[in-house]
């Protein structure tokens, strides 16, 4: 799919890697108990905006890499950003649902309120970096045969 021109893999992945990052650093705010409150809706939709954007610049990026032939090296570079952008697709997903249930058990106290604050952190992290490591791969492609 394009718009203008342009794939649509090419505009999303700005969305994804801007909200990635900032809906990880909301989550580890979410851990600190005494932030918890006023980063709950926040992180909801920063964490949505970003599994979606995930989500459709992964479908776009099957479509791109369908629609394209990629011999040698690039070939080896597109094979790892769609090996890295696998791992996105599930980190993001999992990040989102577990932000969405510790955001829906907000009021629980003890136990299961901490555990939820230790798995939104964790996956926060998760997806930072791997969001880095995906946009690096990407980022490797399209700079492929440039000078700097």
């Amino acid at each position: 799919m394009e718009i203008n021109g342009l794939p649509l893999h090419a505009l999303v992945v700005h969305s994804a890697v801007v909200f990635g990052p900032l809906s990880a650093l909301a989550g580890l705010g979410y851990a600190v108990p005494r932030w918890r409150d006023r980063l709950r809706w926040p992180l909801v939709v920063a964490v949505a905006i970003a599994g979606v954007s995930v989500w459709v610049a992964y479908l776009s990026g099957e479509q791109l890499v369908e629609a394209n032939e990629y011999g040698g090296p690039l070939a080896e570079l597109v094979e790892t950003h769609e090996d890295r952008a696998g791992v996105l697709r599930i980190s993001a997903t999992a990040f989102a649902l577990v932000s969405f249930v510790a955001a829906w058990l907000h009021t629980r106290t003890g136990p299961i309120r901490v555990a939820l604050a230790v798995a939104v952190a964790a996956l926060a992290v998760l997806t930072a970096v791997t969001t880095v490591l995906v946009g690096d791969a990407g980022a490797q492609i399209a700079w492929y045969g440039t000078k700097g």
